[in-house]
């Protein structure tokens, strides 16, 4: 991995700080300059200092700008990734208040049943696997942030990572089961957006060979028990106090009540 210098140390101790304290920083406090393969560095310091206190554990990643839509939100040519860690996994409550500027998404949750590597194809890491409905919560720990922040700030944010929850998780999903899934998301019993898995690379499974090829260049890999949320099937919307229902055919449904 990419040693930092003081400086790029400091922005990682920046960015630990306001998760600590739960505050925002101005968007000036990381350079909106940054290098994407920098900004990745400053994301696992980040994690380090969440994980090496011994109050949290690496628990998955998340995948983001995995259509092109959001790419081009962000300026991008790939898909990003960012660390969850122990305090991202949420019961289906989230308080409101204890959020900076959360949006919500729905998307698939892959939860590895062995470690992934480099070497495994679609097959094997579907075999590898069971697919959770999900709902993810992005949340910044910058002001005003959507999308009004850089490729590499939202790198070094761990790609605004905030929480997920994760539904019943299913075994031996197939490729064809996953193959524009229907997704719908209502709010207190309103349908508020709609898509398919399409948009998630063309096909979840996709995004989830990205997200291990991508961390075998970083010298990091998905192990066995850890959760990957695959890329969201819509825009994300403003995350308001409520009710949701997330609901994928017959993978199942997930619910999320923001009071």
């Amino acid at each position: 991995m990419k040693k930092l210098d003081p400086q790029q140390t400091d922005m990682a101790t920046v960015l630990y700080e306001a998760y600590l304290k739960g505050q925002t920083i101005p968007k000036e406090q990381i350079p909106a300059s940054l290098e994407k393969r920098t900004a990745y560095a400053i994301q696992h310091a980040v994690t380090a200092n969440k994980t090496s206190r011994g109050q949290e554990e690496l628990k998955g990643y998340k995948i983001s700008l995995t259509s092109r839509e959001t790419q081009e939100l962000f300026q991008s040519e790939t898909p990003l990734y960012g660390a969850l860690t122990t305090s991202a996994l949420s019961d289906g409550i989230i308080e409101l208040d204890s959020m900076s500027s959360p949006l919500i998404e729905i998307e698939l949750i892959f939860i590895a049943k062995e470690d992934l590597s480099a070497a495994d194809d679609i097959p094997t890491l579907l075999k590898k696997t069971r697919v959770a409905p999900g709902i993810e919560v992005p949340d910044s720990r910058f002001d005003d942030w959507f999308p009004k922040i850089t490729l590499g700030q939202v790198v070094a944010d761990s790609a605004v990572a905030g929480r997920i929850v994760t539904g019943l998780p299913l075994d031996n999903v197939s490729y064809e089961q996953l193959e524009k899934l229907p997704g719908k998301l209502t709010f207190d019993g309103q349908e508020i957006a709609a898509d398919t898995s399409a948009e998630v690379l063309d096909h979840p499974v996709n995004a989830l060979q990205w997200l291990v090829n991508e961390l075998d260049g970083h010298g990091l890999t998905v192990k066995k028990g850890m959760a990957i949320s695959s890329g969201t099937f819509i825009l994300p919307k403003k995350l308001e106090r409520g009710f949701y229902e997330a609901s994928y055919g017959e993978l199942g449904s997930v619910t999320l009540t923001v009071n």
